[in-house]
């Protein structure tokens, strides 16, 4: 049902900054996860029910975009300025890919999961859609 009064806004930009550090974008002090990307039914700490959430793929997304572009400036900056062999830019680049997608992936998830809170989307508070049967 949507109510006649107007609900307070929730602030984006702190909530993205929760999530980003894998916490509650309510109180900031519960953990997102259970496990590594296993988001919890709720918050440990004030019990937002965060098991309604519908992250997919953007988290993915987000992470390969960002980590990509990283490690291709990088890789095109040392070629142009010390040209290694391909060995070398294995060597190097391939750990950083992988290092910076390990680190990034949940923290987008928490990231993209806050924005939903903050936006009121997926059950986190705002109207719910109508179903086209």
């Amino acid at each position: 049902t949507i109510s006649n009064q107007a609900e307070p806004e929730r602030p984006r930009w702190q909530s993205l900054k929760r999530g980003f550090a894998m916490r509650c974008p309510s109180c900031g002090e519960g953990a997102i996860f259970s496990k590594f990307l296993k988001v919890n039914d709720e918050c440990p700490n004030c019990g937002l029910e965060l098991h309604h959430q519908r992250a997919d793929d953007a988290p993915s997304y987000f992470t390969i975009l960002i980590s990509g572009h990283i490690v291709v400036a990088g890789l095109l900056w040392s070629e142009q300025t010390f040209f290694p062999p391909v060995w070398v830019h294995a060597a190097i680049w391939l750990p950083v890919l992988f290092g910076l997608t390990l680190y990034l992936l949940p923290r987008t998830k928490g990231a993209l999961i806050a924005w939903q809170w903050a936006t009121r989307m997926h059950g986190f508070g705002g109207p719910e859609p109508e179903r086209q049967w």
